[in-house]
C-alpha cells in the first residue's frame, strides 16, 4: 500500500489511539498509531513522504503541535494535517502556510467524524498532484 493509505495519529491517550487504529483500519488505511510526538517526528523522517495524513493532538507534551504539523507539512507537500483537541486551537497561520492541507477537529469526536475526516484530507493529496 502506498502513503495514500498510511496514517499517522499522535495521540496520548491509549484506548483512544487503539478504538482509532481498529476504526480506520477497517476502512481500508494503514495506520501508524504513537504517543509521542518526538516518535511522531522520528517515523515522519525514517519513511520520508509515508503518509497522507497525520492526525495530531493539539495538547501533547514535547514537540509542539504547531511545529510538528509544519515540520510534516514542510517534509511532505502532498501531506495534510488534522489538528485535535478538546479546547480551541488556532491553526490560522498553519493553514496560511498549507492551504488545503490543514484542518481542525474538536475533541470528542466519533470514529466516524474522523473516518470522514481523513477521507477528505487524503483527498486533497489526489487532486494536487
Amino acid at each position: 500500500m502506498g502513503p495514500a493509505n498510511q496514517i499517522l495519529i499522535v495521540d496520548d491517550e491509549p484506548l483512544l489511539l487503539k478504538m482509532l487504529k481498529a476504526y480506520l483500519g477497517r476502512l481500508g488505511y494503514v495506520v501508524v498509531a504513537l504517543n509521542s510526538t518526538e516518535e511522531a517526528w522520528a517515523a515522519a523522517q525514517a519513511a520520508p513522504a509515508s503518509f497522507a495524513v497525520a492526525v495530531l493532538d493539539a495538547t501533547l507534551q514535547g514537540i509542539a503541535m504547531e511545529d510538528l504539523a509544519s515540520r510534516l507539512l514542510a517534509a511532505d507537500g502532498r501531506l495534510s494535517v488534522i489538528a485535535v483537541s478538546g479546547y480551541p486551537v488556532d491553526i490560522t497561520a498553519l493553514q496560511a502556510s498549507a492551504p488545503g492541507r490543514v484542518m481542525f477537529l474538536h475533541k470528542p469526536f466519533t470514529a466516524e467524524m474522523l473516518g470522514s475526516a481523513v477521507r477528505r484530507m487524503s483527498g486533497a493529496q489526489e487532486r494536487d498532484v
